[in-house]
């Protein structure tokens, strides 16, 4: 606990728990008056339901690991990927964890993305690079770029590395956790297929394209923003699907852009509303930070954009999708800036409440209260029906499936 002039908040540890990275931020104690509650974030589990099914970190690390390497994928690639998708669900975000496990095999068994090899450096500066990445694994050409960054921005004060050929990456916030670690400014975008429905529009024509900002304060503490342009990921779309449950009116639209609460619709034909949703509540705004990450991604990186994207879950054609890494070393401005962002967070997060215990929080805080709730269990606590999921995904792979610890 420290106090500032925001009165007293709550301070949060770091811990290591997935190489080679801090990825997993964690509170070292029970933290008073930060209880896990799902009202935390409304796109974040940051609570065990009754009947959950506890998987420990590396067993579903292992699992993922052999599902890749069993379509030829390799270790080295199927490590990076799996540290990712673990990574995804341990912080809370399912809908780019497991949930993602049969695209990303698919893929690599379909022939439209590479299992092995390299990203390849087309054009390069000081403090920039264009990158080729191969048509591999999104996060084999997402950590290359970041790496690549964040060793400009130690030697000019900026990395800024674009690259085209590329899958999907995973979690964004995986990259710039990678930033924190090393005392950097991080920020990560990647365009996506077409799915969400410009404002105004009856057809999609651009991705969720998510974006993420990563910057640490002191004593470990963080802020750590990661989020879709549209008002939902897809992959939450099709979690719910699984669980046959309905979702927001303000989540999607079916055919032709009618607004729609039945995941099925949503996702044979329909799509995603832009964050903000429909225009009268501001989805326009959405609709033009999508085309900021499309500008960074797909135009920049002269990867495939918007429209020109494949469909999701197509096998049709490789991704090719566009990624924008940025690192930037704060020690390059103006000096204290761990400290001044520091309280920023704190200020935020001293904010008179307008419901009881319900606080203020930043971006990166409902993360690490999933994280906490995983060491309490001892592991990943996942609804029965991917258990299920997984189980039959395994017994098609000739994997050995997941071992569950316990029942929630």
């Amino acid at each position: 606990m420290i106090t500032t002039s925001a009165g007293t908040v709550r301070m949060f540890a770091i811990g290591r728990l997935i190489s080679p990275i801090t990825c997993l931020q964690k509170a070292t104690t029970s933290v008073d008056g930060f209880i896990p509650s799902r009202t935390a974030n409304r796109g974040l589990r940051t609570m065990a339901s009754p009947g959950d099914k506890v998987v420990a970190v590396d067993e579903v690390k292992r699992f993922i690991v052999d599902c890749m390497t069993k379509v030829g994928t390799d270790r080295s690639h199927s490590e990076q990927l799996a540290d990712v998708l673990v990574c995804g669900d341990h912080r809370g975000h399912y809908s780019h964890g497991l949930n993602r496990l049969d695209m990303y095999v698919r893929d690599v068994d379909k022939k439209v993305c590479n299992g092995s090899g390299s990203p390849t450096i087309l054009k390069e500066k000081a403090a920039s690079a264009w990158v080729d990445g191969n048509n591999l694994l999104g996060p084999v050409v997402g950590n290359f770029c970041m790496d690549l960054a964040m060793k400009k921005a130690r030697e000019a004060g900026v990395g800024w590395v674009v690259a085209k050929g590329s899958n999907h990456f995973g979690i964004a916030g995986w990259y710039t956790l990678k930033s924190i670690e090393q005392g950097l400014i991080g920020m990560s975008f990647t365009n996506t297929s077409p799915i969400m429905y410009p404002t105004r529009s009856s057809k999609a024509a651009l991705g969720t394209n998510p974006l993420s900002l990563g910057a640490a304060g002191v004593n470990g503490d963080s802020f750590v923003l990661d989020m879709a342009t549209t008002t939902v990921a897809i992959g939450k779309v099709e979690l719910a699907s699984r669980k046959e449950q309905p979702v927001p009116d303000s989540w999607g639209v079916r055919s032709g852009g009618e607004v729609s609460n039945d995941p099925t619709q949503i996702l044979q034909g329909g799509g995603l509303l832009p964050l903000g949703g429909t225009e009268l509540a501001g989805g326009y705004k959405g609709f033009g930070l999508a085309a900021l990450v499309e500008v960074f991604c797909g135009i920049l990186g002269g990867a495939h954009w918007g429209p020109h994207v494949r469909k999701w879950m197509s096998t049709a054609a490789d991704a090719d999708l566009g990624q924008c890494f940025i690192a930037i070393d704060p020690e390059a401005f103006a000096p204290g800036f761990a400290e001044r962002m520091q309280e920023f967070m704190d200020t935020m997060r001293g904010l008179p409440p307008t419901e009881g215990e319900k606080t203020v929080q930043v971006a990166g805080d409902p993360e690490r209260m999933h994280i906490e709730l995983v060491e309490k269990l001892g592991g990943i606590p996942y609804h029965p029906n991917q258990i299920i999921f997984g189980k039959e995904f395994a017994e098609r792979m000739g994997v050995e499936p997941m071992k569950v610890l316990m029942e929630v």
